[in-house]
């Protein structure tokens, strides 16, 4: 199964659980159609030992409550607290063995044949895989290894920022790619009022600047809330720009690709159909306020360094 939109790593907490937010998303997507039918047959807290019903039965309600609940509305927390006091309360060291029971079902215990079995079936031998959540998330295109994804730690979000042509969108699509996280360019929150106004040659003032940077403040929070890994770009050339995007600083990475003005307009003038022009290029290098708090990155090296030297900065996180 390839990535599915919407539906996050079984990693992903809400709370003090893993795999709630998972199902929460497999209700939404099925009530609007847009559950894969493979993933259709597993809804339901009737068949012993899948992981819906295990996490409505420690939960203490059933599928179809919960169901009922989801679509009610509200954040997945609100439905998180409903579930504990309709349901059966839990401690934390209850969710805590649940948890743990949870990450490592597959490995050397009772379903280790039948994760062996699924692993073959979809041609996964290659994968480093020890347990159905690993599998999960290698077959949906995530990398739980390369995000230490058992370790269960607060999600985070890469945010490569830097002025036209100086590589995020490419940077930041092959990270995602090898991570196995999402990705968004920040051309794809431009109200088309922006795109317009870039498009004929004219640079944005900041109150053009105001809602786009607004909808990549709300869908890195979205992300953040959502306990979903994330890379997204925007030039946040200004230190004020880059406040306004960021609201939780010790769960963004900042990555600054940096090159010089000659370089970068040799690249622009490679690329087809763009609405960045050089005079515009010349102003967002003179509004351009590096930042004090990221990884820099010379964008003369290779795409593959880049990402690798990104990569290996995560790891000491």
């Amino acid at each position: 199964m390839s990535h599915v939109p919407g539906l996050r790593s079984p990693y992903a907490q809400v709370g003090r659980l893993v795999y709630f937010g998972r199902i929460l998303d497999k209700i939404r997507l099925h009530a609007v159609g847009q559950l894969p039918a493979e993933y259709v047959a597993n809804l339901g807290d009737s068949q012993p030992g899948m992981f819906d019903t295990r996490c409505c039965r420690f939960l203490g309600v059933s599928h179809a409550e919960l169901t009922a609940r989801t679509l009610q509305g509200g954040s997945d927390a609100e439905i998180l607290a409903w579930a504990h006091a309709y349901g059966t309360p839990r401690t934390d060291e209850e969710c805590e063995v649940w948890n743990g029971f949870m990450i490592k079902r597959g490995w050397r215990d009772a379903a280790t044949a039948r994760l062996r079995q699924r692993i073959a079936e979809y041609k996964l031998e290659s994968k480093p895989i020890q347990t159905f959540f690993d599998f999960i998330d290698f077959d949906e295109g995530r990398d739980p290894v390369a995000a230490r994804a058992w370790e269960l730690r607060p999600p985070l979000v890469v945010l490569i920022m830097g002025v036209s042509g100086s590589g995020k969108t490419t940077i930041g699509s092959k990270l995602a790619v090898e991570l196995g996280w999402s990705f968004r360019d920040a051309d794809d929150f431009h109200p088309p009022a922006n795109i317009a106004k870039m498009s004929a040659g004219l640079p944005l003032t900041d109150e053009d600047r105001a809602p786009w940077l607004a909808a990549i403040r709300a869908h890195i929070d979205t992300c953040l809330a959502r306990g979903e890994n994330a890379v997204v770009t925007c030039s946040a050339l200004k230190e004020s720009y880059r406040q306004a995007v960021i609201s939780e600083p010790a769960r963004v990475k900042l990555i600054y690709l940096h090159g010089d003005f000659a370089l970068l307009l040799q690249r622009l003038n490679q690329r087809q159909g763009h609405f960045m022009k050089e005079g515009m290029l010349r102003s967002q290098f003179d509004a351009l306020e590096p930042p004090r708090d990221a990884l820099t990155l010379d964008i003369a090296q290779p795409p593959e360094k880049l990402v690798a030297d990104i990569r290996a900065a995560l790891a000491d996180l």
